[in-house]
C-alpha cells in the first residue's frame, strides 16, 4: 500500500495529513490507512494516520479526503 495519499486534490505524505489533522508540525508519522468510516460533514472516505506531535504524545488523526473535517484521538 502506498504511503502517500490523496487529500483534498493534493497528494499527501503520512506527515504531511498529520500535520493538516494537527494544524501544527509533527515529529512523526505512521503509515496512512483507511479509517472505514464516512466523513460526518460530507459522507466522504475518512484516512487515519498515527503520529508524534510532542516527544511524550502519541495521537490518532483522522482526515476527511474530500472536504476540511479532521479529528483526533489521544
Amino acid at each position: 500500500m502506498p504511503d502517500n495519499r490523496v487529500v483534498q486534490g493534493r497528494m499527501v505524505t503520512p506527515k504531511r495529513l498529520a500535520e493538516l489533522i494537527e494544524d501544527d508540525t509533527v515529529m512523526e508519522a505512521d503509515s496512512i490507512r483507511d479509517a472505514e468510516r464516512e466523513c460526518p460533514e460530507c459522507g466522504g472516505d475518512v484516512l487515519s494516520v498515527g503520529y508524534m506531535p510532542s516527544v511524550t504524545a502519541f495521537v490518532t488523526g483522522y482526515k476527511c479526503q474530500d472536504c476540511d473535517w479532521g479529528t483526533r484521538e489521544e
